[in-house]
């Protein structure tokens, strides 16, 4: 891959920067929008992001990659465990901290190629740390491993309703989170 000129490589990093402030307000991502804010031509913005789903995944992709090297930690802790509440935990807080995460997790399909490598990693990592726990005999043997995405989608999407503000979403999440955890573990 070839270097990207500096003004284009400030671009991006506006553009993007730009997006992170939009999301974390809520407003929906649109490119005219992206372009507008950042002053920036609505071509620049579509050459470096085609659509605004690419450009929410881009958004995300930090806090993907943190999740997976906090999972990649997880796997060599020694208590199996508190290696899948903690990442489980950390997952949640994720979810429920990043709006960009939250609606890329719920997302059916990936647009960027980076996005589907780490999704598919962090529930390979799920997947091998609740194996660990049942193993030890600490997580009960009855949930199935396709279980744990729609459960942690769920604990995120609840307390996006139940609550009107982070600081609340964050609380609820881990309530929700601990009531799961108290029924999974033996």
């Amino acid at each position: 891959m070839t270097p990207q000129r500096k003004d284009a490589a400030r671009n991006w990093d506006r553009i993007v920067a730009v997006a992170r402030e939009l999301v974390d307000e809520g407003t929906p991502l649109q490119l005219n929008d992206v372009a507008r804010r950042a002053e920036l031509g609505v071509g620049t913005v579509y050459r470096h992001f085609p659509t605004p789903e690419a450009l929410l995944e881009t958004v995300a992709l930090p806090h993907f990659e943190t999740l997976a090297t906090h999972g990649e930690q997880a796997l060599h802790h020694e208590d199996p465990w508190q290696a899948l509440t903690g990442y489980l935990t950390r997952l949640v807080e994720v979810q429920v901290g990043d709006p960009a995460v939250a609606k890329v997790s719920a997302g059916h399909t990936d647009v960027l190629p980076r996005t589907t490598e780490l999704r598919k990693h962090l529930i390979d990592i799920g997947t091998t740390l609740l194996h660990r726990a049942r193993d030890a005999g600490t997580a009960r043997g009855d949930i199935a491993d396709d279980d744990l995405v729609p459960l942690m989608c769920g604990i995120s999407y609840a307390s996006y309703v139940h609550s009107d503000n982070a600081t609340d979403r964050l609380a609820a999440a881990r309530r929700y989170l601990d009531t799961l955890l108290r029924g999974l573990h033996t």
